[in-house]
């Protein structure tokens, strides 16, 4: 499949065009493995353990890319927001997820249509994220 059809299909093109579940575990493998070295980040993940996380946030990528739907059989919707509300994530800590993300995104070898797809895809979803202190950073003022 060329980039420009790429560009133009559903998410289920790219899950295949990625080539489909091993490459959505080497992602976020790699992703993990970082974070589980960032300070920054695991302030925000409680468990030492990271594999719960790990598991979660593939078979959600799995999902949202065209794959088996198994994220929602086994967790029901996704709801983004609502389950990283318990967790303070501001722009520091969007950046700081989105530059690990990158950089496991950027380790693979992807096409340029799926690989923009992805960082598209990760750099609205992780701003969409922030909690705390606006999407810039900074507090609102009182």
């Amino acid at each position: 499949m060329s980039d420009d059809a790429l560009a133009a299909a559903p998410t289920a093109n790219v899950f295949e065009a990625a080539g489909g579940e091993p490459v959505f575990r080497e992602l976020v493998g790699r992703f993990y493995a970082r974070v589980a070295k960032d300070p920054v980040l695991r302030a925000v993940y409680p468990d030492e353990d990271l594999s719960g996380a790990t598991e979660r946030l593939t078979l959600f990528l799995i999902q949202y890319w065209g794959g088996p739907g198994t994220y929602s059989q086994q967790r029901g919707h996704p709801r983004l927001r609502m389950r990283h509300q318990p967790f303070a994530i501001g722009r520091r800590e969007r950046d700081v997820w989105l530059g690990h993300m990158t950089a496991a995104v950027d380790s693979l070898d992807l096409t340029a249509g799926v690989k923009k797809a992805l960082l598209d895809y990760f750099d609205a979803a992780s701003t969409a994220m922030i909690n705390v202190g606006g999407n810039d950073g900074r507090q609102a003022p009182d």
